[in-house]
């Protein structure tokens, strides 16, 4: 990795730690510029603009996200094994030290819901395909028998995915002293509904 490579990825880490404490809006290169103690100007030729910036820290984000959730879960046995394997580490995912605010993609859900543009493309296509993940993965469990044969895998995923958001946003509000064991509680009933024949 070259100098300039290498300054990059120190430069993302600071951007996609800031953008999980203050959102994506908040990550601005003046802010930037302050975290990395790097001139405007210097970080300026890195991302050109604002916009190109907060792309960047999704596609930084994703990267993250695909290298620490899905690629070591589905390396996990096939069947039910991966789906609870993708569901425990997806659960680990907002609470690694580098988004010290929370997951960046719930964050930037709720800012970028209304802001058509590129960073909110990116965001809406890495959860489209996280979704699509989620449902291959109810469909192999089907497929080998540990799910019931008519499972709707795209209700599946989508009530998994919704259960684990829901759940982010109940603890950022603080509305209940016990998210978590709820949702483990809620994902376990939707585990046992997939089993049910």
């Amino acid at each position: 990795m070259s100098k300039g490579e290498q300054t990059r990825v120190a430069i993302l880490d600071s951007a996609l730690a800031l953008a999980s404490e203050v959102g994506l809006a908040g990550a601005t290169i003046g802010a930037l510029a302050d975290r990395t103690h790097m001139s405007k100007s210097g970080l300026f030729a890195h991302f050109q603009s604002k916009e190109n910036l907060e792309v960047a820290i999704l596609e930084e984000a994703i990267r993250r996200f695909v290298a620490l959730v899905v690629t070591p879960a589905l390396a996990e046995k096939r069947g039910e094994p991966r789906v609870k394997a993708l569901f425990d580490r997806w659960l680990a995912w907002p609470k690694h030290d580098f988004q010290p605010g929370g997951c960046i993609f719930a964050a930037a859900a709720a800012e970028l819901d209304d802001k058509p543009g590129p960073a909110r493309d990116a965001l809406v296509a890495a959860q489209k395909d996280w979704i699509d993940t989620l449902a291959l993965a109810a469909r192999i469990a089907k497929d080998e028998g540990h799910f019931r044969a008519d499972l709707d895998t795209k209700q599946f995923a989508f009530e998994e995915f919704t259960l684990v958001y829901g759940a982010m946003i109940v603890h950022r509000l603080e509305l209940d002293e016990r998210p978590g064991k709820r949702l483990r509680t809620a994902f376990d009933r939707l585990l046992r509904d997939a089993k049910r024949e």
